[in-house]
């Protein structure tokens, strides 16, 4: 009996490990890729959801939650200004939390011009790993009505990996892009 489950055990495992080492094929890169744009680009809508002065703190918090999936476990994301030359990096959550708090009467922030800027490289664990950009534009006015205004050129890291569920029983791969750290390469007005 040992045995026999030691056979079926293996097996299990030899399944489970040809289903994590295959390669990207040229048509699941490119479906991955629209994915991970897809992603970035909802993180874009969360982002400009949580800034608006208008959005119920609950429905802020809800979209903070829904932001939280897309991102790799320990990211970061960097804020800059105009006025300082240092970037500050905070982790994902904690960002979201004081984007959500900040002190102007509107804000306005949109996305665009968002592209990849390195393919998909292979790494020695079987990840893949590439590097998607994109413009920020911040519009912040006080109650005062100043006016606060940048833009600023980021860069996203994007992990694709290959994950495994079961359905029915029977163990399906499939591979799930997760968002890395977002790193501040330029602040212009």
């Amino acid at each position: 009996m040992k045995t026999l489950n030691f056979i079926i055990l293996l097996s299990v495992f030899l399944t489970a490990g040809n289903l994590y080492a295959q390669d990207l094929s040229p048509e699941r890169k490119a479906a991955v890729d629209s994915l991970a744009l897809e992603k970035v680009r909802d993180l874009s809508k969360y982002i400009s959801i949580i800034g608006d002065k208008s959005t119920p703190w609950s429905e802020a918090n809800r979209v903070i939650e829904r932001a939280l999936e897309l991102f790799m476990e320990g990211s970061e994301m960097g804020v800059s200004s105009l006025y300082r030359k240092k970037v500050t990096y905070y982790p994902v959550r904690e960002y979201l939390e004081r984007l959500m708090r900040l002190n102007y009467q509107t804000v306005n922030i949109t996305w665009y011009n968002i592209q990849y800027v390195s393919d998909l490289v292979k790494q020695p664990d079987g990840r893949y790993v590439g590097v998607i950009t994109i413009y920020q534009r911040f519009e912040g006015v006080t109650k005062e009505g100043l006016k606060y205004v940048d833009t600023t050129k980021k860069d996203i890291t994007v992990y694709v990996e290959r994950k495994q569920t079961q359905i029915d029983g029977i163990p399906v791969g499939f591979w799930d892009v997760l968002l890395g750290d977002i790193r501040v390469k330029e602040t212009t007005k």
